[in-house]
């Protein structure tokens, strides 16, 4: 038996299971990490989950919620 902790993308698998929801695709992965980048750098780190739950929440594409992201000043 090993203690290996699963994988990112494993453990998002389950928990999207748990919550009702499909996983976030590859693409919609790598967007949703650039714009907790592109909100970490912006501001402070806390920014970064902040952003992508605010993109849950309004029920908008990784996307366009990037491109979005990119405007803010302040």
């Amino acid at each position: 038996m090993t203690d290996t902790p699963p994988s990112a993308t494993d453990w998002v698998a389950s928990y999207a299971g748990l919550l009702g929801a499909e996983p976030p695709s590859s693409a919609e992965v790598d967007t949703l990490l650039e714009l907790a980048a592109v909100a970490a750098h912006a501001s402070e780190r806390i920014a970064a989950p902040l952003a992508c739950w605010l993109v849950g929440r309004a029920g908008m594409s990784p996307a366009q919620a990037l491109e979005l992201a990119r405007t803010v000043t302040g």
